[in-house]
């Protein structure tokens, strides 16, 4: 097995780049490889996954199957993520071999845990919700008495409504719950087969935000506009840049990526997302270790993407300018709304068609509700005569009525 140490990524630089996950994140990856003279090696469960297409080789395995990881660390240099999915403990042998992980295994250890990540935020000084974590069946015996953050407490001593996520493997919305009263948490709780689950405090919030931040191996760290995310059934439907906030509120952000990146010691790119609550504050929400669906617009509307970001990280390029070259942009997320094989090229003509718009169809052979399917940025050139606000608004109509309609 190759498993030299990459001891200065900088004078060695990586031609071969592992990625764990073969979704639409790591296909996004293709063009920023191309242009770097990078080849991408692939590990993925299916060969109709997005990224099988561009990548020069494949293995073909479970995202958490080391003994595959050990035969992609063989095939390159060094081994990124495209999902969060990973068994950690499998892979710590390799990385004591000297198998080289961006981010590393320890960076990624305290994130992967919904509860544990929380409890890394405080530990560092982060601002969020209140939190506790959900242990043990319910014993109805004892009145409803549950096991909180190591304590028992009566069900209806909680004060709803909560919000109740998966400790691991959610996302889109996935393992996440809003929690209204005692019963309905029994209720989703016995769905999830009482496995150890996190409560947080239901936050009022004016808008949700998040930010895209990379660190190269050098600890530099450059920080991208802030991003309004707009969200329905708890997936991402569209996102707003830059997001309408103040240039305070803009530096506090970038202090609380800094923070984080720093404190981790983190190679890569991470997507963080925030709430701007109804009193001006800001709250982390959640943090993923990886490209994020947050900065897809980086494709088009800024000097370095977050994926050519992500790969000048982990092979110890210098990083880019995070700067957008353009005065604004819209991305709108292509959703499933049927279950069907059609490929939809008529109404991805038709979007491509808009003014300052770029398409990108991640090539998934199979549409069902709510899946990401592919999206469309549309750029502001500053051109424009309707005020900024009444512009993002009359794109994101224009989009959907096209995609929806």
């Amino acid at each position: 097995m190759h498993n030299k140490i990459f001891q200065s990524p900088i004078l060695n630089q990586s031609k071969r780049v592992g990625i764990i996950g073969g979704g639409q994140l790591a296909w996004m990856m293709a063009v920023a490889a191309e242009s770097l003279g990078i080849e991408l090696v692939i590990q993925t469960p299916y060969a109709s996954d997005p990224a099988v297409a561009i990548a020069s080789e494949n293995i073909f395995a479970s995202i958490d199957d080391a003994a595959a990881t050990a035969k992609l660390a063989a095939r390159c240099d060094v081994i990124t993520f495209e999902n969060e999915f990973i068994n950690l403990n499998a892979l710590m042998p390799l990385a004591r071999q000297g198998v080289c992980f961006h981010p590393s295994l320890t960076a990624l250890a305290p994130l992967l845990d919904k509860y544990q990540q929380r409890c890394y935020l405080k530990e560092i000084g982060l601002p969020q919700a209140g939190f506790m974590s959900l242990e043990g069946k319910l014993d109805k015996e004892e009145l409803g008495l549950v096991e909180v953050s190591g304590q028992s407490i009566k069900l209806n001593d909680l004060e709803f409504p909560l919000v109740l996520k998966a400790r691991r493997q959610g996302y889109d919305g996935k393992g996440t719950f809003i929690i209204k009263d005692s019963s309905s948490l029994d209720a989703t709780w016995q769905q999830l087969k009482y496995e150890p689950v996190m409560l947080e405090e239901f936050v009022g919030f004016e808008r949700e935000l998040a930010v895209i931040a990379a660190r190269s191996v050098t600890g530099k760290v450059v920080v991208y506009p802030v991003v309004e995310t707009q969200q329905e059934e708890q997936v991402c439907r569209r996102v707003i840049v830059p997001a309408e906030i103040s240039s305070t509120l803009a530096t506090e952000i970038n202090a609380i990526a800094s923070t984080l990146l720093n404190s981790l010691q983190v190679v890569g790119v991470f997507g963080i997302e925030l709430f701007l609550t109804t009193t001006g504050k800001v709250l982390v929400n959640e943090v993923s270790p990886r490209t994020h669906n947050s900065g897809h617009y980086t494709l088009d509307a800024c000097e370095t993407s977050q994926f050519e970001q992500q790969l000048r990280a982990v092979i110890g390029l210098p990083l880019g300018s995070p700067k957008m070259h353009c005065t604004g942009a819209v991305m709108v997320n292509l959703l499933g709304y049927e279950h069907s094989q059609y490929e939809y090229l008529e109404k991805r003509q038709k979007l491509a068609s808009l003014p300052n718009s770029f398409v990108h169809w991640y090539g998934k052979k199979e549409s069902r509700p709510g899946r990401k399917l592919g999206h469309v940025t549309v750029l502001e050139k500053g051109d424009d005569k309707l005020s900024n606000r009444n512009w993002q608004q009359e794109v994101i109509e224009k989009v959907e009525s096209l995609w929806y309609g």
